[in-house]
């Protein structure tokens, strides 16, 4: 299968490879999914560029390697098919449609990944494609967290919700998840983003 290989920290066109690896083969408590759609996303960035600086630098070499990330097959986000099961995977079929978020495991810049059917993965919505499914889990899973945790949103009283850089991931996640919550949204952005800023905010 054909994946994407980090090769060595810096910009992309010295740091990545487009390489053909072998095909993994699914333990019994995991799927095989094929992807259909991935994304990079400013984690995938910051990883392959080792964009810190000081001692935090230091840090994210000991915790990703030192001198190239030990995971070379970036990206944390994926859309696709589950075409192989293990033995002891029950909640999964071959041919469901998915989508999810690898996290540290990365691995989601490739053709193929192996998961355990206990990871993050979901059924894909029937009325999403592969690639607007792809882009939901890493802005959506940290506005709803920020949303839910850490703001106690909730339907019974009149929010009001400031989103200050709208039209990155989490932000334009974060318009939608607070309108659900009703609340009321202010959302800033730079003028290029007004167009799609005004059809989130505004949209019923």
């Amino acid at each position: 299968m054909k994946a994407a290989i980090c090769t060595k920290y810096g910009v992309p066109e010295e740091a990545l490879q487009i390489v053909e690896v072998e095909k993994p083969t699914p333990k019994d408590n995991e799927v095989l999914i094929k992807i259909m759609t991935s994304a990079v996303n400013s984690a995938d960035v910051r990883v392959r560029s080792l964009d810190v600086s000081g001692f935090l630098k230091i840090v994210m070499r000991l915790v990703l390697g030192f001198s190239k990330p030990r995971k070379p097959i970036l990206g944390t986000v994926f859309s696709g098919v589950i075409e192989q099961i293990g033995s002891k995977v029950k909640n999964f079929k071959v041919g469901n449609e998915v989508f999810g978020l690898t996290g540290f495991k990365f691995g989601a810049h490739a053709e193929y990944i192996t998961l355990s059917d206990k990871s993050i993965i979901v059924p894909k919505p029937i009325n999403a494609t592969f690639e607007e499914a792809a882009a939901i889990p890493f802005g959506g899973q940290t506005a709803i967290y920020f949303l839910e945790e850490k703001a106690k949103i909730s339907k019974k009283g009149n929010c009001k919700v400031l989103v200050y850089g709208a039209t990155s991931s989490v932000g334009t996640a974060a318009i939608q998840i607070a309108q659900y919550f009703t609340a009321q949204v202010t959302a800033i952005c730079s003028e290029i983003g007004q167009k799609l800023v005004k059809e989130l905010v505004y949209r019923s």
